[in-house]
């Protein structure tokens, strides 16, 4: 008895799961924008949430350095050995390109050995300040997806600012303070990320975790994008449906994690002791090898692919959307106000396509191709549908009754409602009543 109902149950699953095959398989991906299905009116699209795929988003970056001229080598000079402070006989010559320290190297491949490396002037003109602002920019808006990570050759700043903008350099916030000592540097009790909650997610903290002068081990700056994710999602970021729920609901945590440019501002270089040593102000520079920036273009749940052509990002929108974001309806297409895709409901989300204008009417409102008329319509020479007396609307998408408020009772509603259902959810109930007679 127990083995027969575990066929049953085990068929059951074998036969939903196929029938499911169209759809996304794993939570949270939205890889697919939209995907044929066999309905009673035929094969029509069916539209979802899209997004493009994680991927190095420094590839696609401008860098520029503020002071310009504080990269070191021009005119030469000399600076001390990184694990020895007072072997100071190295020299930076941006002439000789074994020699030289430019900014790309912050981005290049870093498996060689030794490492490359952007070096800055030593800081020759103390009691000035030595200060530098490095700014990377896209010209595109993306979404962080992964800590960003930035790797010191020299010792970790004493004091650093990590900034981001959301129109294009314009204005700037901060996102994370960096610091030896929070408290004198900029006036901040010191926190880490373990610090914060769900309800705290989006607080600046300063943070004196990666501030440890030149222990040789100690490199890495890291501001914590996966740690956050992990109050919603769980450690392990199992639980997507909850982080994509949140993003979907909640403008301000979505766009903290969204960015145009991000600015490193490095405030004071590696002292390792209280005082100055004016001796060998040689020893005191910054030096960067590498930095990573993980993340997506942002296209509004309505794109898979982010093209980069004459060095720029723009999104190839799909549910006809356009712009370098997908953030308008396409001309003709402005039948109701645009709005960006939904991570809801899991797994597939809502597409929140565009649809035709009323003023379209006349030019290619119908195609058999991306806008089927429903309900059993037909289109007639792509200008409009033919609906059937009970419905109505210019995809044949509403019941006539509704718009003059006379349907039925609830259970004709309901009836109306499953006539117009996912075929995949009818079979799955279908499935569901005969594995309940064989069961149970």
């Amino acid at each position: 008895m127990y083995l027969s109902r575990f066929l049953s149950i085990h068929a059951l699953w074998v036969t939903v799961s196929s029938v499911m095959q169209p759809y996304p398989l794993v939570w949270g991906h939205y890889d697919v924008c939209k995907t044929q299905i066999y309905t009673e009116e035929g094969k029509v699209w069916d539209y979802m949430a899209c997004q493009p795929e994680s991927t190095d988003m420094t590839k696609y970056l401008k860098v520029k350095l503020d002071p310009p001229d504080i990269t070191c080598g021009d005119p030469p000079e000399t600076f001390c050995a990184m694990g020895n402070p007072y072997m100071c006989n190295n020299e930076c010559d941006a002439s000789t390109p074994e020699l030289a320290h430019p900014p790309e190297l912050m981005f290049d491949f870093e498996g060689r050995h030794p490492s490359t490396f952007w070096q800055s002037a030593t800081w020759k003109e103390y009691p000035k300040p030595l200060q530098v602002n490095i700014t990377l920019s896209w010209s595109k808006t993306i979404e962080l997806t992964d800590n960003i990570v930035i790797t010191f050759e020299s010792g970790r700043p004493d004091q650093m600012i990590l900034e981001k903008s959301l129109d294009y350099g314009r204005t700037w916030q901060p996102y994370q303070y960096y610091a030896t000592d929070c408290l004198d540097a900029f006036h901040m009790d010191p926190k880490s990320v373990k610090d914060l909650s769900q309800h705290t997610v989006l607080e600046i903290i300063c943070t004196e975790e990666y501030s440890t002068g030149y222990m040789t081990n100690s490199k890495i700056i890291h501001f914590e994008i996966k740690d956050r994710f992990a109050f919603f999602a769980g450690p392990w970021l199992r639980n997507m449906a909850s982080l994509y729920g949140q993003l979907d609901t909640t403008k301000k945590l979505r766009d903290f994690f969204t960015v145009t440019d991000l600015r490193i501002r490095l405030l004071r270089p590696a002292v390792g002791e209280i005082f100055v040593d004016e001796l060998h102000l040689a020893r005191y520079f910054y030096a960067i090898s590498d930095i990573k920036v993980h993340g997506r273009c942002k296209c509004n749940l309505h794109a898979t692919v982010c093209v980069y052509d004459n060095s720029k990002l723009t999104c190839e929108c799909e549910h006809n959307t356009t712009g370098p974001d997908c953030g308008k309806c396409k001309k003709n297409y402005q039948g109701r106000p645009w709005s960006p895709g939904s991570y809801l409901p899991i797994p597939k989300g809502t597409a929140n396509t565009c649809i035709p204008s009323i003023s379209s009417i006349g030019t290619n409102v119908c195609d058999n191709e991306l806008l089927h008329c429903q309900n059993g319509g037909t289109c007639h020479n792509n200008v409009r549908c033919l609906c059937p007396a009970a419905y109505t609307g210019i995809l044949c998408e509403k019941l006539r009754c509704e718009e003059s408020g006379s349907c039925g009772s609830d259970s004709d509603s309901d009836q109306g409602a499953l006539q117009r259902g996912c075929p995949q959810l009818l079979l799955l109930a279908a499935l569901l009543g005969t594995a309940s007679s064989l069961v149970f």
